[in-house]
């Protein structure tokens, strides 16, 4: 396996997402990303043509429970604890 070493610009990524990082923190950073690319391009080196394309592992079909009407809270009971109600609502400040 060949390994490219590929310069990463950790500053300029830092800057780009508003991230203050110290020296020493990019160059750790750089390194990390630096490691976990080279770990990416030797995954993309591996034989993978007789590899039938999985899109889960677990063999499970349809795992919803089906739907059910079940009894909630009536108006007045979601309301009784409100701090202020109006025509029935949830009275709450105006945002703007």
């Amino acid at each position: 396996m060949q390994s490219k070493k590929t310069s990463i610009d950790v500053s300029h990524i830092a800057k780009l997402a508003s991230l203050p990082l110290t020296k020493e923190e990019e160059e750790l950073f750089s390194k990390q990303l630096s490691s976990t690319l080279s770990y990416v391009q030797q995954l993309g080196e591996v034989d993978t043509k007789n590899v039938e394309p999985t899109a889960q592992v677990t063999g499970l079909m349809n795992v919803f429970r089906e739907d059910s009407i079940v009894p909630g809270l009536s108006q007045e009971e979601a309301l009784k604890n409100a701090p202020g109600q109006h025509n029935g609502f949830f009275k709450v400040d105006s945002i703007f």
